[in-house]
C-alpha cells in the first residue's frame, strides 16, 4: 500500500500563480503570507500529513467507531494525531487573531486542509466542520458567544457540528421541526437531527454545536427558522466546562465509506431541555448557517480534489511496482506504467486533479480578496466571483472524483477489488462527496438558478471574459496556441448554450431542471481547461527563464493531455443541455413503473 506524500510543489505553485498569493500578501490583512511563510507552513503541514495522520487512514477504515453507553469511539491513533493538529495550530491559520487565529489567507489554509484530507478522509471531516463553524459564529456570532466559545474552537480545543437535516427534513429544511423555548437568557432546544458528521467524540474537551430550529411563535416554511450554539458541555462565563447538556449521540450510521467519521443520530433535548443560545437574529437562521454551507460546499469540492490526489498517488505507486508483460517498445517484461492504457488512465487521474485543485484554491482566493481589499466595488465582484465558482468547485470535483477513484481501482486490475490494496477505500470514500453539503442536483440547480438565470448571465460572462483573455496569452505561445484555439471552440459553445439556457428556461418550466447537472459538467470541464492552460502558460514562462525542475514541464504536458483528452467531454454535455427538457419529461410516473406491471 502506498505512503501518502502531499503534492506541496503542484500546491505552491498554483498559490503563487493562479491564486494570486503575492497580491494577496501586498494587503495589509495578509501581510504576513509572505512566500518564505507560505513555504514553511506547506512543508510541515506535509510533513505532519504523511507522517501522522495518513498512517490512521487504514486503521480508521478497518476499526471504524462504535457507540458504548451514548459515547462514541474512535479508532486507534485519531485522538493522538488531533492532539498534535490542535496543539500545532493548525485550526487557527484563517481566523482573526483577536481570536487566536493566525489571519494568514483563507486560500492557504484551504491547501494545508487539502492535505488532511488525503491523508485521511475520515479524520478530516472534524477538522473541516469545526472550521465551517467557527466562521459562522465569527459572522454571525454576537460579542459574548464570541469572547466566550471562538478562542477555544479556533485553538482546536473544542470542535464544532453542523445540525440541519431531520428526518423528514432532508433537502426542504422548510420542514425542520426541531423546537426551542425561551427560558431566561436561553433557549431550551428539544429534536432529533440525522446524518450529523462527528456529532460526538472524545477527542476534545467540548463539542459545539450549530443547530437549527423553531420559536413557539415561528411562521412556516425557512422564514421561521433560527440558529442556535448548543455545548455538548456547558460553559461557564470564565470558560471553564461545567455541567454535561442534554444533548447526545443516540445512534450511529452504518456507512459505504467514511467508516471512521462518526454519523451521527443527534437527539437534543430528550430530559430536561437542551440549552442553546440564539446566534444572529431569530427568523435568520438559515442566513446564519449558509455562511458555514457556503464554506463547507468549497471544502467539500475540495475533498474531491484530496481524495483524487490520494488514488492517484496509489495507483502510480502500483503501475510502477506491478511487472506484467512487454510494453510496446521494450523487450523485456516490465511495469504496466509503461502500458499506453495505463498511461491514460494515470494522466486522466492527473488533469483531473489538477485542474480542481487549481479552480478550488482559484475561488477561495476570490473570498480572501473580497475580504481584504479596501475598494468595495472590486471586492464586490470577486465575491460574486467566488460565488459563481463554488458550485462548480463542489459539483464537478466532485463527481470527478467518482471517476478518478474508480479508476483507481481499475489501475490495480483484480487488486483493486480486494481491500488489503487500500484503492477500494478511496473509491467508497469518495463517494459521499456528491450527496453531502447539498447534494449535487442543487449544486447544479444553484448554479443554472441562482448563479446564472438570477443575473442574466452576468457572473458567467465575467468568467468567460477572464478565460478570453488566457486565450489572448495562449495564442503568443508555439506550445499552446492549439490548446487555445481547442477552449476557444468550447468557450464559444458555451456561450451559445448559455444563451439558449437564459431564453428557454422562460418559456419551458421544465427546462433549467432537465439540464442543469450537464449544464454544470460543461462548465465544469471548461473551467477545468482554462485552469490548467494558466498553470501551463506559467510554467512555460518559468522554463524560458531559466528554471529547469522537471516538474515544469509535467506541468505542461497535463494542460496538453488535458486539451486532447478530457476538453471534448464538453461536446456531449453541451448536447445534453441544448436538447432540453422534452425527452425527460416525456415519461409519467406510469411509464416508469409500467415494466414491472
Amino acid at each position: 500500500m502506498a505512503d501518502y506524500k502531499a503534492p506541496v510543489k503542484d500546491m505552491q505553485f498554483i498559490l503563487e500563480n493562479i491564486s494570486r498569493m503575492p497580491q494577496l500578501a501586498q494587503l495589509a490583512t495578509f501581510e504576513d503570507a509572505t512566500p518564505d511563510m507560505v513555504s514553511a507552513i506547506l512543508e510541515e503541514a506535509g510533513r505532519v500529513s504523511a507522517e501522522v495522520i495518513a498512517p490512521t487512514n487504514t486503521v480508521g477504515d478497518e476499526q471504524g467507531v462504535k457507540l458504548e453507553d451514548g459515547t462514541v469511539k474512535i479508532p486507534d491513533g485519531f485522538a493522538q494525531a488531533y492532539q498534535q493538529y490542535a496543539e500545532g495550530g493548525w485550526g487557527s491559520l484563517q481566523f482573526d487573531p483577536e481570536y487566536g487565529g493566525q489571519g494568514l489567507p483563507y486560500s492557504l489554509s484551504t491547501s494545508v486542509m487539502e492535505m488532511w484530507q488525503s491523508a485521511n478522509m475520515s479524520w478530516g471531516l472534524c477538522p473541516l466542520l469545526s472550521q465551517g463553524a467557527v466562521e459562522a459564529l465569527y459572522l454571525n456570532g454576537s460579542d459574548e458567544l464570541k469572547n466566550l466559545y471562538l478562542p477555544k474552537m479556533i485553538s482546536g480545543e473544542w470542535t464544532g457540528t453542523m445540525n440541519l437535516t431531520e428526518p423528514g427534513a432532508g433537502s426542504d429544511l422548510s420542514a425542520i421541526r426541531s423546537k426551542a423555548i425561551p427560558e431566561g437568557d436561553h433557549y431550551l432546544i428539544s429534536g432529533q437531527k440525522i446524518f450529523i458528521t462527528w456529532g460526538d467524540h472524545e477527542m476534545a474537551d467540548n463539542i459545539i454545536h450549530l443547530v437549527l430550529a423553531r420559536l413557539p411563535d415561528a411562521p412556516a416554511g425557512v422564514r421561521g427558522i433560527s440558529l442556535f450554539l448548543v455545548p455538548k458541555f456547558l460553559v461557564n462565563e470564565n470558560g471553564d466546562l461545567g455541567k454535561r447538556n442534554d444533548v447526545e449521540a443516540a445512534s450511529l450510521e452504518h456507512k459505504l465509506g467514511i467508516h471512521a467519521s462518526p454519523t451521527c443520530v443527534m437527539a437534543f433535548g430528550e430530559n430536561t431541555g437542551a440549552i442553546g443560545y440564539l446566534i444572529g437574529e431569530a427568523g435568520k437562521g438559515l442566513a446564519c448557517m449558509f455562511t458555514m454551507m457556503n464554506n463547507a460546499r468549497l471544502a467539500v469540492g475540495l475533498q474531491g480534489v484530496a481524495i483524487s490526489e490520494r488514488a492517484y498517488q496509489q495507483a502510480l505507486w502500483y503501475a510502477g511496482d506491478r511487472t506484467q508483460g512487454k510494453a510496446v517498445g521494450f523487450q523485456e517484461d516490465g511495469p504496466i506504467l509503461r502500458h499506453a492504457d495505463i498511461r491514460r488512465m494515470l494522466m486522466t487521474m492527473k488533469s483531473f486533479t489538477e485542474a480542481g485543485r487549481s479552480l478550488a484554491y482559484d475561488a477561495c482566493a476570490s473570498l480572501d480578496f473580497s475580504h481584504a481589499l479596501e475598494d468595495k466595488s472590486i471586492a464586490a465582484k470577486e465575491k460574486a466571483r467566488a460565488a459563481y465558482l463554488t458550485p462548480i468547485v463542489k459539483g464537478w470535483c466532485t463527481e470527478v472524483a467518482q471517476e478518478v477513484t474508480s479508476l483507481g481501482v481499475q489501475v490495480h486490475g483484480g487488486m483493486g477489488f480486494i481491500e488489503e490494496t487500500g484503492a477500494a477505500q478511496h473509491f467508497r470514500d469518495a463517494r459521499i462527496l456528491p450527496i453531502y453539503e447539498g447534494t449535487n442536483s442543487i449544486q447544479a440547480l444553484d448554479l443554472v438558478g441562482r448563479k446564472t438565470l438570477s443575473d442574466h448571465g452576468s457572473a458567467a460572462e465575467s468568467v468567460m471574459d477572464e478565460i478570453s483573455a488566457t486565450l489572448v496569452e495562449a495564442r503568443e505561445s508555439a506550445r499552446f496556441r492549439d490548446s487555445a484555439e481547442k477552449i476557444q471552440c468550447a468557450l464559444d459553445v458555451v456561450k451559445t448554450v448559455t444563451k439558449q439556457l437564459l431564453s428557454d428556461s422562460a418559456d419551458d418550466k421544465y427546462f433549467s431542471g432537465a439540464v442543469a447537472y450537464n449544464y454544470m459538467m460543461m462548465m465544469g470541464t471548461l473551467c477545468g481547461g482554462w485552469q490548467l492552460l494558466r498553470g501551463g502558460l506559467a510554467a512555460e514562462s518559468k522554463q524560458g527563464q531559466g528554471e529547469s525542475d522537471p516538474y515544469l514541464e509535467a506541468k505542461q504536458l497535463t494542460a496538453l493531455f488535458y486539451m486532447d483528452q478530457v476538453l471534448p467531454r464538453y461536446v456531449s454535455y453541451s448536447s445534453m443541455v441544448t436538447t432540453g427538457s422534452k425527452a425527460i419529461m416525456a415519461f409519467t410516473d406510469e411509464h416508469l413503473e409500467s415494466a414491472f406491471s
